[in-house]
């Protein structure tokens, strides 16, 4: 079973957020995710300074069954990546709340609130 911190909100397709104090959100991928995916052997990072529409694709996780898109899960203005990830993109299976992804400053401060909880993600994966 795949481990939801109750702190995060979800996006359907497998990314989670996590608001900043700063107002900037943390986005990775989800444990069910990377177990879904296997062993990541690369993650394509978006660029600095993009702007993404929420639910728009955003980058690609790659792993030894297949390759993923990775959609924003709020709409904004990329502000940070993990580029640590570019060289240990094994992170992602190692642990997948810690490796995150990108930040973001939102456009919209309530998309995040438009996104599962824990609770709703759970529900949302078991079926």
């Amino acid at each position: 079973m795949s481990f939801i911190p109750a702190d995060l909100r979800f996006a359907e397709t497998h990314e989670w957020a996590r608001q900043e104090a700063d107002g900037t959100v943390t986005v990775g991928i989800s444990d069910h995710a990377q177990r879904a995916l296997g062993d990541v052997v690369f993650v394509e990072l978006p660029e600095v300074g993009a702007t993404f529409e929420a639910g728009e694709p955003i980058g690609i996780v790659e792993s030894v069954k297949a390759a993923s898109d990775i959609y924003s899960p709020v709409g904004g203005k990329v502000t940070a990546v993990n580029e640590e990830l570019s060289d240990s993109s094994e992170l992602l299976n190692e642990d997948p709340y810690d490796a995150w992804i990108f930040k973001l400053r939102p456009t919209n401060k309530t998309d995040i609130a438009r996104l599962l909880d824990a609770a709703g993600y759970k529900k949302a994966i078991a079926e």
